[in-house]
């Protein structure tokens, strides 16, 4: 099969988000499942001006908008130790910037102009190139033009008449909503602009646009393409996602297990397998606790989070434990983060009255984010929402035991730790061992009892603890599954288009 992936972010040439890992990853699984793949992302500065291996390949795309026309030029390269071919569609005036979507919290104002331009570079590229694809895989709001030209603009012509679309919506939140008088900028008849269609509150919605258009419609979970029928998950489009339900799924991301691998992972102190785990992960606890200035006691809990301040992470519950528990409790924590500032002023508090329980780090390091994973007992991922998640896989695969809110991906992944469940009850995907301790109320109470269930089972059950982190630990999180699954969708979306 001939598939192209259009993405505004792809590992490892520009990432704020899980989309990126998505799109770096899958294509190279799809590939060495025999298709041919090819990606497409704007030429960022982090891109073009960055340390890649480009190359000019002397195609260039003129693009309509509005009352003018906007050319770009295609460089290609690969995507790492692939035959993956990836384009950039450079064009300064929209992509050579600071950042991808906007700086310091503000959106940049043009950033309809600038991913309808994507939208737009992408089919015209398709032609240039030559690249006759069975299915265009959009992700996310950036692309959600692209659907919606395949069906309307670009439905007459015999190069593009038989092209099927996917999208897939990686976190319903941001959808793409813009002024109603940039619906111009699109090139597509007003008459689209409805309510049913490209309208959202007499304002143009980009995500609804690709959602209502596309051939095929799925998320990162199944228990998230459940969710977002919903009104408590649906974020104001629950109603056009119910009535194209039909068309819905949900497949579970996979993680990137050449850079996700105890054994093999250059960026942690030790080594280890589900073989020899203990001595390895002590190795690792022991350096984490060190580095972040913490007693090194091997007994004691330590627990890790990594991810954005963000309430949707959990953190007003988890502060509140937090304040409690380093007062009372011989527990360890690891944060490594960075968002909302009135979160970083707290963990600072606590940082500098607890130094020897909490260790802080307000910001990103790829490296500290592999030796928390480690290093840690408990992974903490009290999530509101959470589409899929990675963190909680990447704690598996190394051996860490996460506790999780009963929500999304963490529903689809997660098993809880009671007695009903080490028999091998299976949730939807097939897990059958308990493999971490998971509540349901977003709620701090229910928080807290989460992680004293955990804490008491680390202390005072060994047995059961070494059997919830070899649950983690053989289960196969790679995207190997994941991408039979998406080649699965594509032939069924394909054969569908044209059976029509």
């Amino acid at each position: 099969m001939n598939i192209v992936v259009a993405s505004s972010e792809v590992v490892p040439f520009a990432k704020t988000g899980g989309l990126a890992d998505v799109c770096g990853a899958l294509p190279q699984q799809l590939s060495s499942l025999g298709h041919q793949v090819s990606v497409f992302l704007p030429g960022y500065r982090s891109v073009v001006y960055g340390d890649f291996d480009l190359y000019e390949i002397g195609v260039t795309v003129e693009i309509p908008l509005g009352n003018k026309v906007v050319e770009g030029k295609l460089l290609r390269t690969t995507l790492p130790e692939s035959a993956v071919q990836v384009y950039v569609v450079a064009q300064d005036e929209y992509f050579d910037r600071e950042a991808l979507y906007g700086e310091k919290g503000n959106d940049y104002s043009d950033n309809c102009e600038r991913f309808v331009f994507f939208s737009r570079s992408v089919l015209e590229a398709v032609r240039k190139l030559d690249l006759k694809p069975d299915i265009i895989h959009a992700n996310d709001w950036q692309t959600g033009l692209i659907p919606a030209l395949l069906k309307t603009e670009y439905s007459s012509n015999p190069l593009y008449e038989n092209i099927a679309s996917l999208i897939t919506i990686h976190n319903l939140a941001y959808q793409g909503v813009f002024p109603a008088d940039q619906m111009s900028l699109t090139g597509l008849d007003w008459k689209h602009f409805n309510q049913a269609e490209m309208e959202y509150y007499n304002q143009l919605n980009l995500l609804k646009t690709g959602i209502v258009f596309a051939d095929a419609i799925n998320t990162v979970s199944p228990t998230y393409a459940k969710e977002i029928q919903t009104a408590e998950q649906g974020c104001g489009l629950e109603g056009v996602l119910v009535e194209r339900s039909d068309c819905l799924s949900g497949i579970l991301n996979g993680i990137d297990t050449a850079v996700w691998n105890p054994e093999t992972d250059t960026l942690i102190p030790a080594n280890f397998s589900a073989d020899n785990w203990p001595q390895g992960k002590a190795a690792c606890k022991q350096h984490l606790q060190k580095l972040f200035g913490l007693e090194e006691d091997a007994n004691k809990p330590l627990i890790g989070i990594v991810g954005r301040l963000a309430s949707q992470k959990g953190w007003s519950m988890i502060l509140q434990v937090m304040k409690q528990w380093l007062d009372q409790r011989d527990v360890q924590w690891v944060v490594l983060g960075t968002g909302d500032p009135d979160y970083h002023t707290i963990l600072t508090g606590l940082y500098q009255t607890h130094p020897h329980k909490l260790g802080l780090r307000l910001g990103f390091s790829n490296e500290l984010a592999h030796q928390i994973e480690a290093g840690s007992d408990m992974f903490l991922m009290p999530s509101q929402y959470e589409p899929c998640g990675l963190n909680q896989m990447y704690s598996m695969a190394y051996g860490t035991v996460p506790i999780v809110r009963k929500t999304g991906g963490l529903a689809d992944t997660i098993i809880d730790a009671d007695d009903s469940h080490e028999g091998g009850v299976s949730n939807e995907l097939g897990n059958e061992l308990a493999n971490g301790f998971v509540f349901e109320d977003f709620a701090t109470p229910s928080l807290e009892t989460a992680i004293s269930r955990a804490v008491d089972v680390y202390c005072h059950n060994k047995e059961k603890w070494r059997a919830l982190v070899a649950a983690g630990m053989r289960r196969d999180w790679s995207w190997a599954a994941s991408a039979s699954e998406y080649q699965q969708l594509y032939t069924q979306t394909v054969a569908k288009k044209r059976s029509r």
